[in-house]
């Protein structure tokens, strides 16, 4: 009847008027939880098993990077924490499986200032044979690492140094694993009292300065509107350690305080993605040294550029003779591929994938190296019977007389 039809249209009216009025935007937000995550792989309830692959304790599944839905920054914030966790049990093999001890860096430090590290196999400097140099790439990688996403996501053999230190211990290398991504202590910034307005400092119209304040406040705006309770991340600075501030000054100060001074006679270098462009920056300093002391270099998918880091011809020349890269392609493993740059052969990986170059390349990096000892070892013997003709012939020679 019509008495019933009209208070059901006023009722109708009243709920389309509240619902106007709710913000759905605000209704969809989720509260963010907090940046608290466990401090160990138990707690993490993940393990590595047998295989090296990491997988969740109950479930026995991979790591899953999407543990809640639509929180991609408090996923991002869990995934790092376990790769600190990672990066932890790493070390831990190094100095329990491996038997490495850590030096401290740099050499002279105080007690009050900020600090890195390399590792030594026992016999890194004192082996009178083989030295091998591990240089990682970039990033948050540290010592013992090629990739943090291998390590998680694969297996440790694939994305740790492991596999290479323990068979250069069975071959006879001393080995030294580096640590050129270790360059400051991080530190909480201290709170900043009330500034000045930009009125009474800055010369800077005053159209001008409300067009950046507009924007810079909108960016924050973007940042945190996301959730309803966003977590406010706290500011650090960078405190960066002495003459290891950079991967460039990483190499170059582990080569002159420990590779320069080992007994080695042959030096072999691994360096990884700009772990490459590092050792070619070595050569750039220290040319002379590095050709009469290092063997072989293999490089992997290396970042170096000899034009933009102005090598010299005789560089370049060396490179030719002493190194091999080799870098992500379809092609098969050791296929030899078109030179980009007159400076060092470029071989197929056997992968595409930039990360997997150095684990791929594993067999025949050790037999590059291998070939190269050898071939030293004979120019030796030829030397020395060189040597040994012409005393024996001078003695001879002084007997006739």
């Amino acid at each position: 009847c019509i008495y019933c039809i009209r208070p059901f249209s006023l009722n109708t009216h009243l709920l389309l008027h509240l619902l106007s009025r709710i913000d759905l935007d605000e209704l969809m937000k989720k509260d963010e939880p907090p940046f608290t995550f466990p401090k160990t792989l138990e707690e993490f309830e993940y393990a590595f098993n047998e295989y090296g692959q990491l997988r969740h304790i109950k479930t026995g599944e991979p790591f899953v990077f999407n543990a809640r839905e639509d929180l991609h920054r408090w996923n991002q914030k869990r995934y790092e924490a376990l790769g600190e966790i990672i990066t932890q049990y790493v070390y831990e093999l190094l100095e329990k499986k491996c038997n490495m001890t850590k030096e401290i860096l740099p050499v002279d430090a105080t007690e009050d200032e900020p600090t890195g590290f390399i590792y030594l196999s026992p016999d890194a400097l004192s082996n009178p044979s083989k030295l091998l140099v591990l240089i990682q790439g970039s990033g948050v990688v540290r010592a013992g690492q090629w990739a943090r996403r291998l390590i998680i996501n694969q297996d440790l053999n694939s994305g740790t140094q492991i596999p290479f230190i323990e068979r250069a211990m069975q071959e006879g290398y001393g080995v030294m694993v580096l640590n050129p991504n270790e360059n400051y202590l991080e530190v909480e910034k201290p709170t900043k009292s009330p500034l000045p307005s930009p009125t009474e400092t800055s010369d800077e119209p005053a159209e001008k300065r409300e067009r950046k304040d507009d924007k810079e406040g909108k960016k924050k705006k973007e940042f945190y509107e996301k959730y309803r309770n966003p977590q406010r991340e706290t500011e650090t600075e960078r405190i960066l350690i002495r003459e290891n501030g950079s991967s460039e000054e990483h190499v170059l100060y582990v080569w002159d305080h420990f590779v320069s001074k080992a007994a080695a006679k042959n030096v072999f270098i691994m360096a990884h993605s700009y772990g490459g462009l590092s050792f070619v920056e070595l050569m750039n300093q220290r040319e002379l040294e590095v050709k009469n002391k290092v063997c072989a270099v293999a490089l992997t998918d290396s970042a170096h550029n000899i034009w933009l880091q102005e090598t010299t011809k005789s560089t370049q020349d060396w490179m030719q003779e002493h190194c091999r890269n080799w870098v992500s392609s379809p092609e098969p493993l050791d296929i030899p591929l078109e030179p980009m740059m007159p400076d060092c052969p470029r071989v197929s990986a056997g992968t595409e994938r930039h990360e997997l170059t150095s684990w791929m390349s594993f067999d025949s990096i050790f037999r590059f190296f291998s070939e190269f000892h050898a071939k030293e070892g004979e120019e030796a013997e030829e030397t020395s019977n060189s040597v040994t003709t012409r005393s024996g012939s001078h003695k001879n020679k002084h007997q006739d007389l």
